[in-house]
């Protein structure tokens, strides 16, 4: 029996995520790369890669690292999708890097594509641009891509292509579908910034979880979904998935009850803290879908239970973490859960690897 609070995972759930996942990229006609930094797991990086992944993608040149170095063969190919501002010591790595895999890396300015020249003058990478295509975080205007591409060019970089992220498919009724077409018309312009600057953008990197069903091939090349293998509670709430397609919860025991409002130990040291205003609590109770999270301390998560079976004192609940990404960052292991019964300790291998 393992003390709780903990994250397991249910292996069978993972493996059918995984491949449907692969499925629909490959129907689509599109290269599926997931976005590693949900798991930051070896063991389900090379279960995406088994099943047809081209790569993985990270946020960090630390995960590309713990990726690289601690995963085994490792994945041999890595996007770190962020606009990184190489200083010496970064530049330094990323050289490391690409000396070991394939490395594509980001840039979104004249200024930045400066300073990853500078560091990686002479080495082989590829690199994209990305483009705002509507979250307003990261990323050039489309009409500006092909001017940041041109100079990346200008300075000697191996411009590929461009990418976007459309986090802004997070939100209720029809947002995932609106973001997946402002992706689409971004991404299309981008490109013809590109062509206009005699650079062919091979690559048109795309894709969230919430979106990716809304992707085709043509504008799109490549896909790059994270949350995918676990899905979460927002993934239920935003209708991208069902509970039976969750595959991480966090168990945890049930402490304290009043009435139908019981106390558990999975606070936010171990769900994280996330709560977008479009949810409808601190996360979902796997096990009384019509449970609400109405609160939670570093330690406890408070959670009424309304008018189903309200659980004994020293019983186990399933919560589901909102953002799964979050959740697995707090922990040094997961427990994976086999079909027959059987447990697997999975390290988080690029836990903490923030820069």
């Amino acid at each position: 029996m393992i003390d709780t609070p903990y994250l397991a995972v249910d292996v069978g759930r993972l493996d059918r995520n995984i491949e449907s996942m692969a499925d629909r990229a490959r129907s689509a006609g599109l290269d599926l790369r997931p976005h590693a930094k949900t798991h930051k797991c070896a063991e389900i990086a090379q279960r995406q890669l088994a099943a047809g992944a081209v790569g993985l993608t990270v946020a960090t040149i630390g995960e590309a690292e713990a990726f690289t170095d601690r995963a085994g063969s490792g994945p041999g190919d890595l996007f770190i999708a962020y606009p990184l501002w190489v200083t010496p010591g970064k530049g330094a790595r990323l050289r490391s890097l690409a000396r070991r895999a394939r490395l594509r890396l980001a840039v979104d300015s004249v200024a930045g594509a400066g300073r990853l020249a500078t560091e990686l003058r002479g080495t082989d990478v590829e690199v994209v641009v990305e483009i705002d295509s509507g979250q307003h975080r990261t990323g050039t205007e489309p009409g500006q891509a092909g001017a940041v591409a041109r100079a990346a060019v200008d300075l000697g970089l191996n411009v590929v292509g461009v990418f976007t992220f459309p986090g802004h498919g997070y939100g209720p009724d029809d947002t995932r579908r609106r973001a997946a077409e402002q992706e689409f018309q971004a991404l299309s312009a981008a490109a013809e910034r590109l062509r206009d600057n005699g650079i062919e953008p091979v690559v048109r990197s795309g894709g969230s979880t919430p979106t990716v069903e809304f992707a085709a091939s043509g504008v799109l090349t490549e896909v790059r979904p994270g949350v995918y293998p676990f899905n979460d509670a927002q993934q239920v709430e935003l209708g991208s998935c069902g509970f039976d397609q969750v595959a991480l919860t966090a168990v945890a025991t049930m402490v304290h009850r009043t009435g139908t409002r019981v106390v558990t130990d999975a606070g936010s040291k171990i769900l994280g803290a996330d709560r977008p205003p479009w949810v409808s609590g601190f996360g979902r109770v796997f096990d009384a879908p019509e449970a609400t999270i109405t609160s939670l301390s570093e330690h406890h998560a408070v959670i009424e239970v309304g008018s189903g079976a309200v659980p004994d004192v020293g019983s186990t609940m399933h919560v589901i973490p909102n953002h799964v990404c979050s959740a697995v960052n707090l922990v040094d292991e997961l427990v994976a859960r086999f079909p027959d019964g059987s447990d697997e300790r999975w390290p988080v291998i690029a836990r903490g690897a923030n820069t």
